[in-house]
Protein backbone atom coordinates (compact mmCIF):
# COMPACT_ATOMS: atom_id res chain seq x y z
CA UNK A 1 0.00 0.00 0.00
CA UNK A 2 2.25 2.48 0.61
CA UNK A 3 4.12 1.87 -3.15
CA UNK A 4 0.72 2.46 -4.39
CA UNK A 5 0.14 5.76 -2.46
CA UNK A 6 3.76 7.06 -3.48
CA UNK A 7 3.22 5.88 -7.47
CA UNK A 8 -0.12 7.59 -6.75
CA UNK A 9 1.31 11.09 -5.66
CA UNK A 10 4.13 11.03 -7.77
CA UNK A 11 1.64 10.30 -10.90
CA UNK A 12 -0.61 13.30 -9.86
CA UNK A 13 2.41 15.50 -9.29
CA UNK A 14 3.97 14.66 -12.44
CA UNK A 15 0.22 15.50 -14.20
CA UNK A 16 0.15 18.87 -12.05
CA UNK A 17 3.82 19.58 -14.00
CA UNK A 18 1.63 19.71 -17.29
CA UNK A 19 -0.67 22.13 -16.13
CA UNK A 20 1.75 24.55 -14.78
CA UNK A 21 4.26 27.10 -16.65
CA UNK A 22 7.41 25.21 -18.89
CA UNK A 23 10.53 25.34 -17.42
CA UNK A 24 13.20 25.76 -20.43
CA UNK A 25 14.40 22.76 -20.89
CA UNK A 26 18.20 24.25 -21.32
CA UNK A 27 17.67 25.09 -17.46
CA UNK A 28 16.53 21.49 -16.72
CA UNK A 29 19.42 20.09 -18.47
CA UNK A 30 21.79 22.19 -16.84
CA UNK A 31 20.88 21.42 -13.66
CA UNK A 32 20.57 17.49 -14.71
CA UNK A 33 24.46 18.56 -15.63
CA UNK A 34 25.77 19.63 -12.15
CA UNK A 35 23.75 16.25 -10.48
CA UNK A 36 25.63 13.91 -12.70
CA UNK A 37 27.55 11.50 -10.02
CA UNK A 38 31.51 12.33 -10.40
CA UNK A 39 34.07 9.68 -10.22
CA UNK A 40 36.04 9.01 -6.58
CA UNK A 41 38.11 6.35 -5.46
CA UNK A 42 36.10 5.20 -2.59
CA UNK A 43 34.16 1.87 -3.17
CA UNK A 44 30.52 1.78 -2.48
CA UNK A 45 28.73 0.00 0.23
CA UNK A 46 24.87 -1.26 0.23
CA UNK A 47 24.09 -0.66 3.48
CA UNK A 48 20.23 -1.82 4.80
CA UNK A 49 17.92 -4.22 3.13
CA UNK A 50 17.73 -5.11 -0.23
CA UNK A 51 15.05 -3.67 -1.16
CA UNK A 52 12.79 0.20 -0.51
CA UNK A 53 15.27 0.98 2.83
CA UNK A 54 18.92 0.28 1.35
CA UNK A 55 21.20 2.65 0.75
CA UNK A 56 24.53 2.92 -1.43
CA UNK A 57 27.08 4.46 0.56
CA UNK A 58 30.61 5.43 0.11
CA UNK A 59 32.96 3.41 2.58
CA UNK A 60 34.13 5.96 4.12
CA UNK A 61 32.07 5.33 7.25
CA UNK A 62 34.66 5.37 9.84
CA UNK A 63 34.35 8.08 12.68
CA UNK A 64 31.15 8.74 11.96
CA UNK A 65 29.37 9.12 15.14
CA UNK A 66 25.31 10.03 14.92
CA UNK A 67 23.06 9.66 11.50
CA UNK A 68 20.14 11.48 11.91
CA UNK A 69 17.16 9.83 10.25
CA UNK A 70 14.12 11.85 9.32
CA UNK A 71 11.12 9.75 8.37
CA UNK A 72 11.02 6.08 10.01
CA UNK A 73 7.08 4.47 8.78
CA UNK A 74 7.95 0.89 9.07
CA UNK A 75 11.40 0.07 7.43
CA UNK A 76 14.46 0.46 9.73
CA UNK A 77 16.81 -1.63 7.74
CA UNK A 78 19.48 0.98 6.99
CA UNK A 79 19.34 2.27 10.61
CA UNK A 80 19.77 -1.12 12.38
CA UNK A 81 22.75 -1.74 10.06
CA UNK A 82 24.61 1.73 10.88
CA UNK A 83 23.26 1.52 14.88
CA UNK A 84 25.22 -1.90 14.26
CA UNK A 85 28.47 -0.48 13.32
CA UNK A 86 27.91 1.64 16.77
CA UNK A 87 26.58 4.40 15.36
CA UNK A 88 24.12 6.33 17.25
CA UNK A 89 21.21 7.17 15.69
CA UNK A 90 18.51 9.50 15.86
CA UNK A 91 14.99 9.32 14.63
CA UNK A 92 11.94 11.37 13.91
CA UNK A 93 8.41 10.98 12.78
CA UNK A 94 5.00 11.84 13.78
CA UNK A 95 2.71 9.64 11.89
CA UNK A 96 4.02 6.20 14.21
CA UNK A 97 4.75 5.88 17.02
CA UNK A 98 8.00 4.04 17.52
CA UNK A 99 10.40 2.41 14.82
CA UNK A 100 9.25 -1.22 14.11
CA UNK A 101 12.31 -2.95 16.21
CA UNK A 102 14.35 -1.45 18.83
CA UNK A 103 18.55 -1.06 18.99
CA UNK A 104 19.90 0.02 22.00
CA UNK A 105 21.38 3.33 19.92
CA UNK A 106 17.89 4.20 18.28
CA UNK A 107 16.83 7.29 19.82
CA UNK A 108 13.07 8.34 18.34
CA UNK A 109 10.88 11.30 18.82
CA UNK A 110 7.64 11.22 17.38
CA UNK A 111 7.87 14.65 15.53
CA UNK A 112 7.84 15.43 11.81
CA UNK A 113 10.95 17.29 10.25
CA UNK A 114 9.81 20.40 8.98
CA UNK A 115 10.74 24.28 8.89
CA UNK A 116 8.60 25.34 12.18
CA UNK A 117 8.64 23.63 15.33
CA UNK A 118 5.37 23.26 17.45
CA UNK A 119 4.58 19.95 19.50
CA UNK A 120 4.53 17.88 16.07
CA UNK A 121 7.17 19.54 14.18
CA UNK A 122 11.06 19.90 14.35
CA UNK A 123 13.31 22.00 12.71
CA UNK A 124 16.62 19.64 10.91
CA UNK A 125 19.00 22.19 12.69
CA UNK A 126 17.16 21.82 16.23
CA UNK A 127 18.10 18.37 15.96
CA UNK A 128 21.41 18.46 15.20
CA UNK A 129 22.14 21.15 17.90
CA UNK A 130 21.27 18.52 20.46
CA UNK A 131 22.99 16.23 19.71
CA UNK A 132 26.25 17.77 18.81
CA UNK A 133 26.51 18.18 22.57
CA UNK A 134 27.39 14.86 23.23
CA UNK A 135 28.39 13.16 20.08
CA UNK A 136 31.28 14.90 18.47
CA UNK A 137 32.86 14.52 14.64
CA UNK A 138 30.63 14.02 11.76
CA UNK A 139 27.36 12.92 10.77
CA UNK A 140 25.37 10.86 8.57
CA UNK A 141 22.03 12.02 6.86
CA UNK A 142 19.39 9.49 5.47
CA UNK A 143 16.49 10.83 4.93
CA UNK A 144 13.13 9.81 3.02
CA UNK A 145 10.29 12.44 3.97
CA UNK A 146 7.67 11.96 0.84
CA UNK A 147 8.58 15.55 -0.29
CA UNK A 148 9.39 17.51 2.41
CA UNK A 149 12.98 17.32 1.59
CA UNK A 150 13.32 20.05 -0.46
CA UNK A 151 11.58 22.93 1.98
CA UNK A 152 13.29 21.37 5.30
CA UNK A 153 17.08 21.67 3.46
CA UNK A 154 16.27 25.07 2.04
CA UNK A 155 15.71 25.57 6.03
CA UNK A 156 18.95 23.99 7.10
CA UNK A 157 21.99 25.94 7.89
CA UNK A 158 25.28 25.34 6.27
CA UNK A 159 26.75 24.28 9.72
CA UNK A 160 24.18 21.37 9.63
CA UNK A 161 24.41 20.58 6.11
CA UNK A 162 28.30 20.70 6.46
CA UNK A 163 28.11 18.61 9.57
CA UNK A 164 27.40 15.29 7.40
CA UNK A 165 30.33 13.10 5.62
CA UNK A 166 27.87 11.38 3.97
CA UNK A 167 23.74 11.85 2.72
CA UNK A 168 21.32 9.24 1.78
CA UNK A 169 18.25 11.03 0.88
CA UNK A 170 15.32 10.42 -1.61
CA UNK A 171 14.40 12.84 -3.42
CA UNK A 172 10.57 13.09 -4.84
CA UNK A 173 8.46 15.01 -7.59
CA UNK A 174 11.82 15.44 -9.41
CA UNK A 175 9.11 15.21 -12.68
CA UNK A 176 8.40 18.91 -11.75
CA UNK A 177 11.23 20.15 -12.61
CA UNK A 178 9.44 20.51 -15.97
CA UNK A 179 6.93 23.01 -14.39
CA UNK A 180 8.61 26.57 -13.68
CA UNK A 181 7.95 27.60 -10.37
CA UNK A 182 8.54 23.90 -8.57
CA UNK A 183 11.94 23.91 -10.74
CA UNK A 184 12.99 27.15 -8.93
CA UNK A 185 12.77 25.14 -5.79
CA UNK A 186 14.06 22.10 -6.96
CA UNK A 187 17.26 23.58 -8.63
CA UNK A 188 17.64 26.11 -5.75
CA UNK A 189 17.81 22.89 -3.05
CA UNK A 190 20.53 20.63 -5.18
CA UNK A 191 22.57 23.80 -5.50
CA UNK A 192 22.56 24.29 -1.82
CA UNK A 193 23.87 20.75 -1.51
CA UNK A 194 26.27 21.12 -4.14
CA UNK A 195 28.44 23.94 -2.21
CA UNK A 196 29.42 21.20 0.35
CA UNK A 197 28.78 17.76 -1.07
CA UNK A 198 29.08 15.88 -4.54
CA UNK A 199 26.68 13.46 -5.88
CA UNK A 200 28.64 9.97 -6.33
CA UNK A 201 25.33 7.89 -6.96
CA UNK A 202 21.96 7.99 -7.83
CA UNK A 203 19.46 4.97 -7.86
CA UNK A 204 15.71 5.59 -9.56
CA UNK A 205 12.98 3.94 -7.56
CA UNK A 206 10.78 1.70 -9.97
CA UNK A 207 7.65 3.19 -8.32
CA UNK A 208 7.25 5.05 -11.05
CA UNK A 209 7.82 5.64 -14.78
CA UNK A 210 9.67 8.02 -15.86
CA UNK A 211 8.76 11.57 -17.50
CA UNK A 212 10.12 12.43 -20.66
CA UNK A 213 10.18 15.60 -22.53
CA UNK A 214 12.48 16.27 -25.25
CA UNK A 215 15.88 14.64 -24.52
CA UNK A 216 15.08 15.00 -20.94
CA UNK A 217 14.08 11.88 -18.91
CA UNK A 218 13.59 12.27 -15.42
CA UNK A 219 12.37 9.70 -13.34
CA UNK A 220 9.69 10.89 -10.65
CA UNK A 221 11.41 9.35 -7.26
CA UNK A 222 15.07 8.74 -7.37
CA UNK A 223 17.84 8.19 -4.31
CA UNK A 224 21.01 10.67 -4.22
CA UNK A 225 24.35 9.37 -2.80
CA UNK A 226 26.14 12.76 -1.54
CA UNK A 227 29.58 13.05 -0.16
CA UNK A 228 31.35 16.09 1.46
CA UNK A 229 34.01 17.37 -0.88
CA UNK A 230 36.69 16.98 1.60
CA UNK A 231 36.11 13.62 2.00
CA UNK A 232 36.26 12.76 -1.73
CA UNK A 233 39.27 11.23 -3.70
CA UNK A 234 38.13 12.19 -7.10
CA UNK A 235 39.44 9.77 -9.89
CA UNK A 236 38.75 11.11 -13.32
CA UNK A 237 39.82 7.91 -14.86
CA UNK A 238 37.04 5.90 -13.67
CA UNK A 239 33.33 6.33 -14.39
CA UNK A 240 30.50 5.89 -12.01
CA UNK A 241 28.95 2.45 -12.63
CA UNK A 242 25.18 3.08 -12.95
CA UNK A 243 23.68 1.08 -12.53
CA UNK A 244 25.81 -0.19 -9.92
CA UNK A 245 26.19 -4.47 -9.07
CA UNK A 246 24.86 -3.43 -5.48
CA UNK A 247 21.75 -2.12 -6.60
CA UNK A 248 18.70 -3.68 -5.82
CA UNK A 249 14.54 -2.40 -7.35
CA UNK A 250 12.80 -0.43 -4.38
CA UNK A 251 9.43 -2.45 -5.34
CA UNK A 252 9.37 -6.40 -6.36
CA UNK A 253 7.45 -7.38 -9.22
CA UNK A 254 7.29 -4.19 -11.24
CA UNK A 255 9.89 -3.23 -14.39
CA UNK A 256 13.32 -1.78 -13.08
CA UNK A 257 13.67 2.10 -14.06
CA UNK A 258 16.99 2.63 -15.09
CA UNK A 259 18.96 5.52 -14.85
CA UNK A 260 18.27 7.78 -18.09
CA UNK A 261 21.59 8.37 -19.99
CA UNK A 262 21.05 12.38 -19.52
CA UNK A 263 21.72 11.81 -16.34
CA UNK A 264 25.31 9.80 -16.82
Amino acid sequence: MKHQIKAFLEFTSGYRAWLEPATDLGEVEALIDQLKPVPIKQNLVRIGSNDDGGYLLPDDLEGISACVSPGVSTEVGFDYAVADRGCEIFMADASVDGPPVNHPRFHFVKKFVDVFEDDRNLRLDTICAAIGREYAGDRLLQMDIEGAEYRVLLDASDDTLASFRIMAIEFHHLTRMFAAFPFAMIRATFQKLLRFHYVVHIHPNNVCRPTVRGNISIPPVMEFTFLRKDRAKLDPSRRPTLPHPLDRENVAGIPAVPLPDCWM
